[in-house]
């Protein structure tokens, strides 16, 4: 036998062991479900998705939709493996039509779906026109504001925050209806809208602003507007920004903070949850110079009581294994499941 037949066939077993001892996570193809292009969290699936293909865990891909509420139902199924949602709209279609926060509750109930982790602080804030007389959450009473959202219900969950923080409802503006949160920026490039929102740093808030000159505009954060916003939406919480601190924050801002998760869907294995969740807590640093909300991803973060759904299994496994599965913890695990018995 020739030494190059030797040395082919080497290679070739050596290959087929490889293939065989790679785990099945890493070769089936999997999806995350993200908002559109331009948005936070669609650099956040594309993040996640870049640090566990590389890391070898999972061939993950985005797959962008108008908004988190279009893909809830794919992930309840299990037509969709992970999602990139947040704690309110997961407290919302978690526990279905029967818990309800200002008063409706339209996101599809999502029994099936578990946590895989807690991630950064999410942050939204309200966007006008740079030349806009409009400083504050009090001024725009009475302007035209972007609403409705029937593609991206959370946003009209922020809109409805914002509002809150000042006392005013949705009664005190005049709603230009639009489908997702890209199209309420559209309506205020276009000059349709006089105020809408955006997520802090978004690559579409800095193309606005290219093109027009765009600027956040604070909320009420007054011991007052605080309260009025936390008892609005469960889950919200103020947080401030310095002036310079993002794209399009030209003053001191307090804008509306809630938490970000990645979720998983009916069927995904334990082992997928867990190697998931370990790519993430691996490579954490990794994460970080992929987008500006990533700087606030941290291990720390990860594990918490304060959830609004139950984990999936695979995590609780992970968690377990790292010490940091904490008796708050499987006291919340166990409230969350109770409410939707299976």
């Amino acid at each position: 036998m020739s030494v190059r037949l030797v040395s082919t066939i080497t290679v070739v077993l050596g290959l087929s062991a490889w293939l065989v001892a790679a785990p099945a996570e890493a070769q089936k193809p999997v999806a995350i479900g993200t908002n559109p292009p331009g948005t936070a969290f669609y650099g956040i699936g594309s993040g996640i998705a870049k640090v566990a293909t590389d890391a070898g865990a999972l061939n993950l891909s985005v797959q962008p939709y108008a908004g988190s509420s279009t893909f809830l139902p794919l992930l309840d199924s299990g037509e969709m493996e992970f999602g990139v949602n947040n704690a309110v709209d997961m407290a919302l279609a978690y526990r279905g039509p029967r818990f309800k926060i200002g008063g409706k509750n339209p996101f599809p109930h999502t029994p099936n779906v578990r946590l895989v982790t807690r991630g950064s602080p999410f942050m939204v804030a309200l966007l006008v026109k740079k030349d806009s007389p409009i400083k504050s959450v009090h001024d725009i009473k009475g302007k035209r504001m972007t609403g409705e959202y029937r593609a991206h219900l959370a946003v009209w969950y922020n809109m409805f925050g914002h509002l809150a923080t000042a006392g005013l409802t949705w009664d005190d503006v005049t709603v230009v209806p639009v489908p997702g949160i890209n199209e309420g920026l559209e309506a205020l490039v276009q000059g349709r809208a006089e105020v809408t929102e955006y997520a802090l740093n978004a690559a579409k808030v800095r193309e606005a602003d290219a093109q027009v000159g765009v600027r956040h505009v604070t909320n009420d954060c007054s011991p007052a507007g605080e309260k009025r916003l936390r008892e609005a939406v469960p889950g919200y919480y103020p947080a401030w920004v310095k002036k310079g601190g993002a794209a399009a924050v030209v003053d001191d801002v307090c804008v509306i903070a809630y938490d970000v998760y990645i979720t998983a869907g009916k069927g995904v294995t334990d082992a997928q949850a867990e190697t998931l969740l370990r790519a993430i807590w691996d490579n954490t640093d990794k994460l970080a110079p992929l987008h500006p909300i990533f700087k606030r991803w941290t291990r720390e973060r990860m594990p918490t009581h304060d959830v609004t759904m139950p984990y999936h299994p695979g995590a609780i496994r992970f968690f377990k294994e790292k010490g940091v599965w904490t008796p708050e913890m499987e006291k919340a695990q166990q409230q969350l499941l109770s409410l939707n018995p299976r």
